[in-house]
């Protein structure tokens, strides 16, 4: 088993009016040329959590970061009009909540990050500020929630 010190939280960057399948985010990943979803878990809108790559295999999801992380993904991330949004239901924010806790748990670790904030900090102060982000991936602050 890999060495697991690190849970990255990410949104599928879809729109909030568009369902997007299980089938389809792995379609997405396979048409990027990946061997199948880049993301070890996706929650759905209703609260289900699809296992989509074994936790045993290093994930495609964070470049720099895939050898020692789990990939959790969100449906959703794009309001109506397609900007960037905290869409998450209340059930996929108890699943999310649910989730993470017991990959935290069976992994020992602590450390919960969005996508966002793996993002270099440009300015060297230590941390990475909002306008340093690269993506606005997960749409919300991890640190806080999770």
């Amino acid at each position: 088993m890999r060495k697991i010190d690190l849970i990255v939280v990410h949104c599928s960057a879809t729109r909030a009016d568009k369902p997007l399948s299980p089938e389809q985010l792995e379609q997405m990943h396979r048409q990027r040329g990946f061997k199948c979803c880049g993301y070890h878990f996706y929650v759905r809108r209703d609260g289900k959590i699809c296992t989509m790559r074994p936790v045993q295999q290093e994930g495609a999801h964070a470049k720099g970061f895939n050898r020692n992380s789990i990939g959790v993904c969100y449906e959703g991330g794009l309001d109506e009009q397609g900007r960037p949004a905290d869409t998450r239901t209340e059930l996929q924010k108890r699943a999310l909540r649910v989730l993470v806790r017991v990959l935290a748990m069976d992994f020992q670790t602590r450390r919960i990050v969005g996508h966002r904030d793996l993002s270099p900090d440009l300015d060297g102060d230590g941390i990475v500020e909002p306008e340093e982000w690269t993506k606005m991936c997960p749409c919300f602050d991890v640190a806080t929630e999770l």
